[in-house]
Formats: C-alpha cells, sequence, structure tokens
C-alpha cells in the first residue's frame, strides 16, 4: 500500500534503527565486488589516476573500488569485512565526516540521505568534503505518494519530491549533470511484504536465501542509462544523480569580491 506516512523517530532513534538493521544484515552477509553492479562503468569512467575517493554508507555493496578507497559507515560488521578488502575504513555518520575539507575528488553516497533525520546536514557534509569541481554520485527515493512499510522496514525517514530535491541540492552547491533510474528493489509489493515477513520471524532462512538470490538480481540489472539533467520522474521510484560540486563557492566569490573593493 503507498501513500502512508513516514513513522515519527527522533534522530537518534533513527541512528539506532538503522544500526541495528544494517548489523545484522551485514553480519549475515557476503561482500559483493563493485564490478558487479550495472554502476560500474559510470565509475570507471570517473576514475582518475591519483584520484581521493569517498563513499558513505556502502554496507557491503560497494559501488568505488574497494583498494584505496576511504569508507565511512555506522556498521562496524560492514567495516570489518571492506578492511578486509584492502579499504580504508572509519565507523561515523554522513552528518559528521571525519575528513577534511574538499579532500575528494569523487564522493558516492548511495541510499544514505533519506535515512538520516538531518539531511541538510548531511548534504552540507557531503559537500564539504567534496573539492571545487568534483564530482557526488548521489541516490534518493522519490516521491512521498510511494511511500510504503518497506520504507520504514529499512529505515528511511523521507522521500523526495524532485523539484524541492534540485533546489536543496543547489543550496549545497551541487548541480545535477546527469541522471537515470536506479533501484534493485522489486516492483511487487507482495514480494516485498513476504520479504519483510520472512525477514522478521524467519530471519536465518531469509538471509540464506536473500545470498543465494542477491547474485541472480545482480545478473538480471539492466544497464545503467543516464540522460543529461534530471530525467522525467512521475513513475520513478528512486534516481542516480552524477552531481558537480560547484568550482567556486558563493562565499568565496564574496571574500573575493570584498577584497577587491
Amino acid at each position: 500500500m503507498h501513500a502512508q506516512a513516514p513513522q515519527s523517530r527522533s534522530a537518534q532513534a533513527l541512528v539506532d534503527a538503522n544500526r541495528r538493521f544494517y548489523d545484522t544484515l551485514w553480519s549475515e552477509c557476503r561482500l559483493v565486488e563493485p564490478d558487479r553492479f550495472n554502476t560500474w562503468p559510470l565509475v570507471q569512467s570517473l576514475l582518475a589516476p591519483g584520484s581521493r575517493r569517498l563513499e558513505v554508507a556502502p554496507g557491503l555493496r560497494p559501488r568505488l573500488p574497494i583498494e584505496g578507497t576511504h569508507f565511512v559507515d555506522i556498521s562496524e560488521p560492514a567495516l570489518r569485512k571492506l578492511r578486509q578488502g584492502g579499504a580504508n575504513v572509519a565507523l561515523g555518520q554522513v552528518t559528521a565526516l571525519p575528513f577534511a575539507d574538499a579532500a575528494f575528488d569523487l564522493v558516492c553516497a548511495l541510499d544514505i540521505v533519506e535515512h538520516v533525520e538531518d539531511d541538510d546536514l548531511a548534504l552540507s557534509e557531503l559537500s564539504r568534503v567534496v573539492r571545487p569541481n568534483g564530482t557526488l554520485l548521489l541516490s534518493i527515493p522519490l516521491h512521498l505518494s510511494r511511500w510504503t512499510p518497506f520504507d520504514d522496514f529499512v529505515g528511511h525517514k523521507r522521500r523526495y519530491a524532485p523539484d524541492a530535491l534540485l533546489s536543496k541540492l543547489k543550496e549545497h552547491e551541487f548541480g545535477v549533470e546527469r541522471s537515470g533510474v536506479f533501484g534493485m528493489q522489486p516492483r511487487s509489493s507482495l514480494l516485498l511484504d513476504m520479504a519483510m515477513w520472512w525477514m522478521t520471524h524467519q530471519r536465518a532462512r531469509a538471509m540464506r536465501w536473500y545470498n543465494r538470490l542477491f547474485p541472480l538480481g545482480l545478473r538480471l540489472q539492466k544497464p545503467l542509462q543516464l540522460t543529461p539533467g534530471l530525467i522525467p520522474t512521475d513513475t520513478v521510484d528512486e534516481i542516480l544523480l552524477v552531481c558537480r560540486r560547484a568550482a567556486r563557492t558563493e562565499r568565496a566569490c564574496t571574500a573575493i569580491s570584498r577584497g577587491l573593493e
């Protein structure tokens, strides 16, 4: 059933709920290499020698190369497995990234901003650590009218209206260069209801099936199709955005202007 309002939870309650859910999930999952996802050709096109990379909250589904990339996640089980693959890892949240300003050329934050209480703080932190003219890969669920119990189950706080999302990104000095339909969530509400029931009542068995079926889902992925700007979104459940950080912030421009007066 769609169009249900999201549950009201405090910021800490939301963090705790997400940590419990994903600690349990990643403790029982296998690490999937980034070249298995349909985002890999896009990622390869954005990699450059010597580039500095960060991925926020990947769990065990990273999209950037594991070796040499910095990863931040709230889940210790996920970080342990990423570290074993050669990653640089840090326990933390998107609202308080443990890095210097303009530290990265490429930042990836998929399926994360919708999970936090203060999304402006999350976007501010992402903007802070991306260098001017750097790239942010962001995925976002759209349309409150498409809210379902599954959003509550996985710890979502919100869905976004496309126009409001563009305005919010602009406030944080990101422009959308390309976008495309994203996500591997089944379209069938019956399948989602069954998955939630099994994860709640028969978790061990559900995880065995999840680990068996997820590779099949990877093989069934459609190639990622990106178009300039924002795609038509009326029927889109989730979107992937390739964003460019402004080359010069308004604050910097103001400081330069004052210096010339």
